[in-house]
């Protein structure tokens, strides 16, 4: 009868019992949350929106519409007109690749037709001083009319036409003979010796050692760090391979020149106005990366 009765018994039997049990349960939960808190603040977590207040995100927030896919130019450097293909890449295809906005597909044959019809020098007007939805320039102001011109033919090229390729014009060509304004004698001819002489005969260009990865991220990354449009991947050895194998004089011009392929198209210089020195830098930075 004894041992039923202690079986059935609790384990608190007094006051003083009952408060130092409740006591140790919430002293245990306070130590899991103290501990489930240090274990959880110890470690950075990142996520969505984790630098949304850094200075870049915010300057590229408030960055002008206008700045976006256009080729920077250095306002003290010779002008150098760019190739249909990378004033395509750098200002048109954002409407014409996918049609937006009612911009005729590039490639869409019947989109084009009845602008096609109204012959290039009207496509060409357009796309100078722009139409409905279509800025003048595509909304890059600094294209050259020739630019322009190079572009139209490029995208409409593909979209049905055979227009031929806009040509330069030449430049002005330095008289060969100077003439006496006292004497009032004929022009004397230019000693091309002397000439030759006074002018200062540019050395090659150096570039520095992190001049290729300057270049990369310039104007190579865009494509080559995904491995979009075509791109090879950087340090990819596989998608490289057959490159390389071409040798690095072919590479070469292939990134100044550009060049079109059937997986995509490689707009001279990546679209921008580098020296060909650091052109040549940037692809020695991407295939020395393969090592």
């Amino acid at each position: 009868m004894s041992d039923a009765q202690h079986d059935h018994e609790s384990l608190i039997r007094t006051p003083k019992q009952l408060v130092i049990a409740v006591a140790g349960f919430f002293l245990v939960i306070v130590l899991g949350i103290i501990l489930l808190v240090t274990f959880v603040t110890s470690s950075s977590t990142r996520g969505a929106g984790t630098d949304s207040q850094s200075v870049e995100a915010i300057a590229a927030r408030i960055r002008p519409v206008s700045d976006a896919n256009f080729t920077l130019r250095d306002a003290n450097a010779p002008r150098i007109l760019l190739a249909g293909s990378a004033v395509y890449a750098a200002t048109c295809a954002a409407c014409h690749d996918k049609g937006l906005a009612g911009a005729p597909k590039t490639g869409d044959n019947n989109a084009w037709a009845a602008r096609l019809a109204q012959g290039y020098d009207t496509v060409f007007k357009h796309a100078v001083e722009g139409i409905r939805a279509m800025p003048a320039k595509g909304g890059n102001p600094d294209l050259d009319d020739l630019e322009v011109a190079r572009a139209v033919v490029f995208m409409t090229n593909q979209s049905g036409a055979s227009f031929k390729e806009p040509v330069e014009p030449a430049r002005a060509v330095a008289p060969a003979s100077v003439a006496d304004p006292k004497s009032g004698s004929a022009p004397a001819p230019v000693n091309s010796a002397l000439v030759t002489m006074s002018v200062p005969v540019a050395g090659p260009v150096m570039v520095s050692a992190d001049s290729g990865k300057k270049a990369y991220d310039t104007a190579c990354i865009a494509c080559h760090g995904a491995g979009i449009v075509g791109a090879p991947k950087f340090g990819d050895k596989s998608a490289w391979s057959a490159r390389v194998d071409q040798g690095v004089a072919v590479m070469y011009e292939h990134a100044i020149k550009g060049f079109q392929g059937k997986a995509g198209v490689m707009p001279p210089k990546g679209g921008s106005t580098l020296p060909d020195a650091e052109v040549k830098a940037a692809v020695d930075y991407m295939v020395a990366a393969l090592k």
